[in-house]
């Protein structure tokens, strides 16, 4: 199942961006082996392998990286292989033998796709960082906050998400796509900073037409304006308002009755200040789901602010299959297609899980599989390692 079903993919095991590019694609029915070190993983946090929502839909080889005899191996994966997936600094593949180089000189058609916070060039190359860090640089995380206040990085998801791992799998499936016409393979530099940099790209074309401050939560989309914020209910919950549009301002000022001597003009910015200041109070007045049971189906543009739980067992959610909740509530597979949709294709894998099965699956004997053990440049078999 899948629309990627029959693409072949090796991944070398890393933090954050990388999983999460490799999850999309073996969600979309690629074949993804995972390269995990023998010694574990070098995150900050140990994560409970079956709650690692990261590494489902694919398998994990236990790799001894610093031996010849497995960096020989993943070469052999990578003749077999349409896309190779690396997130180290700059330089680490081609000390460890696997650069891309080395990889296109065994597979022309490969494409390999790079993924670093800094990119592959420039001064800061070479730094240590993080999705904080790379967002700031962008720009990204200056526009983020209320007036007056200090930015709020928006937890980790314009670098390592949507600059990161979405921006990386959109990347070599361009790539493979090309290597498909042209019968040749070629290196996709992914950045964060670059995929951080292009989510702006609607905020610079606002700004370009004199329409946007770079003073934070002055403008419209960015708490600035009073008919998109979020406010507190009288239950101590939040209720997020989005009516921009003047058809979908008026279905606001009807549900919550608003003064039109207060709220009218809408874009009248002198006048945001006070409207804020009487929404707030306004919102006060009911709990979350008495205003929630006021604007259901109506197009102001107002939706509760809930929790993981509440979000995964709302009714329209639930009715799309958003969630699952098997093992860990996790989101299901994205986009979705009519006639190959993607699914989750099994849990997440422990560390080297797979071993053999993998090894063997990809060409790699059995004697070679009991070689490479017995000199320790894989784990041991399944279940044991």
């Amino acid at each position: 199942m899948g629309p990627l079903q029959g693409i072949k993919v090796v991944e070398l095991a890393g933090l954050a961006p990388v999983p999460f590019g490799a999850m999309l694609l073996a969600d979309m029915g690629a074949e993804v082996v995972r390269i995990d070190r023998k010694s574990g993983s070098a995150a900050p946090v140990t994560l409970d392998p079956a709650s690692n929502v990261f590494n489902r839909s694919r398998r994990s080889i236990a790799m001894d990286l610093k031996s010849p005899d497995a960096v020989e191996t993943v070469l052999r994966l990578v003749e077999k292989a349409d896309i190779f997936l690396e997130g180290y600094r700059p330089g680490v593949t081609e000390r460890m033998g696997l650069g891309p180089d080395t990889c296109l000189a065994r597979n022309p058609r490969l494409v390999y796709g790079r993924m670093t916070g800094w990119g592959q060039t420039g001064p800061m190359a070479q730094r240590a960082g993080h999705d904080i860090n790379y967002i700031a640089l962008s720009g990204a995380l200056h526009l983020i906050g209320r007036k007056g206040e200090r930015p709020v990085p928006p937890l980790n998801l314009v670098g390592d998400m949507g600059g990161g791992g979405l921006f990386l799998a959109f990347g070599v499936l361009c790539a493979l796509i090309e290597a498909r016409q042209s019968g040749k393979g070629q290196v996709v530099d992914t950045a964060m900073i670059d995929g951080a940099a292009l989510q702006l790209a609607g905020i610079l074309a606002v700004r370009a037409m004199g329409r946007w401050s770079d003073e934070r939560g002055t403008n419209m989309v960015d708490t600035g304006a009073p008919f998109y914020e979020v406010y507190e209910t009288s239950d101590g919950k939040y209720i997020a308002v989005g009516a921009i549009e003047p058809q979908f301002f008026a279905a606001l000022s009807k549900g919550a009755q608003l003064d039109p001597e207060i709220f009218g003009p809408q874009m009248d910015e002198t006048r945001w200040p006070k409207m804020k200041e009487e929404l707030a109070a306004i919102f006060k007045t009911k709990t979350r789901s008495e205003w929630d049971a006021i604007f259901e189906g109506t197009d102001a543009c107002v939706t509760p602010v809930l929790s993981l739980e509440e979000a995964a067992d709302h009714p329209h959610n639930a009715s799309r299959g958003l969630y699952a909740k098997t093992p860990v509530l996790q989101p299901m597979p994205g986009p979705r297609f009519s006639r190959t949709p993607g699914q989750i294709s099994s849990p997440p894998s422990r560390l080297g899980e797979h071993t053999r099965e993998a090894l063997k699956d990809w060409g790699i004997s059995d004697s070679e599989i009991d070689r490479l053990q017995s000199v320790g440049a894989i784990g041991a078999d399944k279940g044991t390692n």
